[in-house]
């Protein structure tokens, strides 16, 4: 977190609130943020005057006058790459910044060569797409569910529910309904009895009858029926 006083250097810079946040320290968005160390082309552990050099060659090639490799855009995030290193206090700020944003950039090179991962997301769409097909199967009047159920019903972070209905979507198993909730579509119906998917989730949906008022016993099934009269 940066002092007060970096705080309002940083907002004379005009450096983006995605990234820097006067009174809260550096912001890491993954989408927007900039590694000024890379683009500088130094070390993290690089003293001032290296930094110093460095840009003074680099800003002289990128500047927008320059004849043979004028680059506006380079030259404005160079320009605001110096002025963030060479403050001792903004430089500590945007280094607390960088070693989370390399964090999860090492965190996803472990995941992407994890198989264990890749085959639980499997089975974690097969899951979802049978909770989508019992909904509509037990209530047609209501066929929908929206996201922030299926992560809880699901136990599943909203992050990767995301994820897993752009699949299913995108593969055409899923519908959006006009009332914005989600619901499967012919395909996906086609696809669960097709695959014969894990319909385990008719239990989780007997709390979720749309039908039931809140406290309400959920209906019973035919094998209860049976039960009963036997």
């Amino acid at each position: 977190m940066t002092s007060p006083l970096a705080d309002e250097y940083l907002e004379r810079l005009g450096v983006s609130r995605a990234r820097a946040v006067p009174g809260e320290g550096w912001q890491v968005d993954p989408t927007s943020f900039v590694d000024y160390y890379e683009l500088l082309q130094v070390s993290p552990n690089a003293d001032e005057d290296t930094i110093q050099r460095v840009f003074r060659h680099l800003a002289k090639k990128y500047h927008p006058d320059h004849l043979q490799s004028p680059d506006e855009e380079k030259f404005r995030q160079l320009v605001e790459a110096h002025k963030v290193l060479t403050d001792p206090e903004a430089r500590a700020g945007y280094d607390a910044g960088y070693q989370e944003y390399w964090n999860r950039k090492w965190k996803l090179v472990s995941e992407s060569g994890d198989s264990t991962a890749f085959n639980q997301d499997r089975d974690t769409r097969e899951r979802m797409l049978s909770l989508f097909y019992v909904q509509r199967r037990r209530t047609m009047a209501l066929p929908g569910i929206g996201e922030y159920e299926v992560a809880r019903l699901m136990r599943t972070p909203l992050e990767l529910v995301e994820f897993h209905i752009w699949y299913l979507r995108a593969k055409g198993w899923l519908e959006r309904l006009d009332s914005g909730m989600l619901a499967i579509s012919a395909a996906g119906v086609d696809q669960v009895e097709q695959g014969q998917l894990k319909l385990g989730h008719e239990r989780l949906l007997e709390a979720h009858d749309a039908g039931a008022p809140p406290g309400a016993e959920p209906p019973a099934s035919e094998n209860d029926e049976r039960g009963r009269a036997d």
